[in-house]
């Protein structure tokens, strides 16, 4: 992992938060290559849930809500991690994760010392801390101007239900899909972006009814799985964990996990929820609006049961970081290479284009060319003619780049095509220029 938050940062995917003034635990900010990246997912997944469907409706919901909705959902009253504090050093941990909690009595089982500072029997009662960020909205300071940054994206889908039944007029089963930031205040933000304390999550709210959700929710699945295939992540690092009953969130009556085998273990990637009718039901008592659904041709009114895909932005581009992250040797004297085996699907750049030698006008003119024609129909395009041919390969491989098109003599003098080389493997094909946007698209 250390070598990867070194290359995120050197090439201009990842930068701690705040960096120049050291920083600040569980923010990350998005370099230049990182959010064309992180851009690219959010594109795939909008093409494949929204654009490619006919039953799905895009939101854009404000990040501060009405603090009666989080009442409604529960988030004020139970939305806690259980942290525990050690007394001499005042450290703060979450107790599930450095320790266990029976399920006969509830007590809790923490090791013998301090992670920290490694005093023992210094432990603080374990106590619940509510993980939402408490703001003011307005000029005053009092109960009555309290709002919260949002921990999740859902409640905004829910509570915009009738706005969008009455405008869009859509029948069940359809859904809302939004992508946007959520904030929750982490006992311990760690392993890089897969767990901090501000992050962005793709999400769809699926309105189903309750009769149907059996089925709907196996069709999310097999969708979920083909966003991680577009993705490019390797498949036998992916597996579903079917959550224990006992488990569910108080919302939920089945949820799987999709997870991924980070190089700190298997974590949630994605998760797959049935949420019940539970989200409207709380709304529409909480704000005494009528959120129920009449079935014209069943002539039945009903509160719509749902589906939840949810998917971590932050989590997707960790995952397909660490999954790219490949060392090997490569030439003739075995020198070592890092590169990113990144999908083009989602790589900053699908192709760079270069002038064998950049203090050739000719051929730079003609790379150029090459560049602005392959720009038209394939945006991602970096043009590079900084250093030699060699540090260019090498540049170009630690950020992603599947193909480097390189333009040289025989482009110019004898109208031969182009040299594309592949990332992977570093072999060399010769292609003709009016042939190029079709290789590229097609990855040969």
């Amino acid at each position: 992992m250390d070598a990867l938050v070194a290359l995120c940062k050197r090439r201009g995917f990842i930068f701690p938060g705040s960096d120049i003034y050291g920083g600040l635990a569980g923010t990350w900010d998005y370099g230049p290559l990182g959010v064309m990246l992180k851009n690219n997912v959010k594109k795939l997944w909008w093409k494949r849930f929204v654009e490619d469907r006919d039953d799905m409706f895009g939101v854009d919901a404000a990040i501060l809500m009405n603090p009666r909705a989080w009442e409604a959902s529960g988030h004020v009253g139970g939305f806690a991690d259980p942290m525990v504090e050690c007394k001499k050093c005042n450290s703060r941990f979450r107790a599930d994760q450095i320790g266990s909690q029976s399920k006969d009595d509830k007590s809790w089982k923490l090791p013998d010392a301090c992670l920290n500072c490694k005093a023992k029997g210094a432990w603080a009662p374990v106590a619940q801390f509510n993980m939402m960020f408490k703001t003011h909205v307005g000029a005053s300071q009092d109960s009555a101007s309290v709002s919260y940054l949002r921990p999740e994206t859902a409640q905004g889908m829910f509570v915009n239900f009738k706005n969008v039944l009455d405008t869009q007029h859509p029948k069940l089963p359809f859904g809302m899909a939004q992508i946007g930031k959520a904030f929750r205040n982490e006992i311990a933000p760690r392993d890089f972006l897969f767990r901090s304390r501000e992050f962005e999550q793709m999400e769809i709210e699926y309105f189903v009814n309750p009769k149907a959700w059996e089925k709907t929710f196996e069709h999310f699945l097999e969708q979920m799985h083909g966003f991680i295939a577009d993705v490019g992540l390797t498949k036998a690092k992916v597996s579903d964990f079917e959550v224990a009953k006992e488990d569910l969130a108080h919302y939920s009556k089945r949820t799987i996990d999709i997870e991924f085998e980070y190089p700190f273990g298997k974590k949630e990637l994605y998760g797959l929820a049935y949420r019940t009718d539970f989200d409207l039901k709380q709304h529409s008592e909480f704000s005494k609006v009528d959120l129920s659904y009449y079935d014209e041709e069943s002539k039945e009114r009903f509160i719509p049961h749902c589906i939840e895909p949810s998917f971590g932005v932050d989590r997707t581009v960790l995952a397909a970081l660490t999954d790219a992250y490949t060392e090997d040797s490569l030439g003739g004297e075995g020198e070592k290479r890092v590169y990113l085996r990144l999908s083009p699907n989602i790589a900053p750049y699908r192709v760079a284009v270069f002038p064998l030698l950049r203090n050739k006008p000719a051929l730079v003119e003609k790379a150029r060319e090459v560049y602005k024609n392959l720009k038209k129909v394939i945006p991602n395009v970096d043009f590079d003619d900084n250093g030699n041919i060699g540090k260019r390969y090498r540049r170009q491989d630690e950020i992603g780049t599947p193909y480097c098109v390189t333009v040289d003599f025989d482009t110019v003098e004898k109208g031969t095509g182009v040299t594309v080389r592949d990332r992977d493997t570093g072999k060399q094909e010769r292609v003709k220029i009016e042939e190029l946007v079709g290789y590229l698209r097609l990855g040969k």
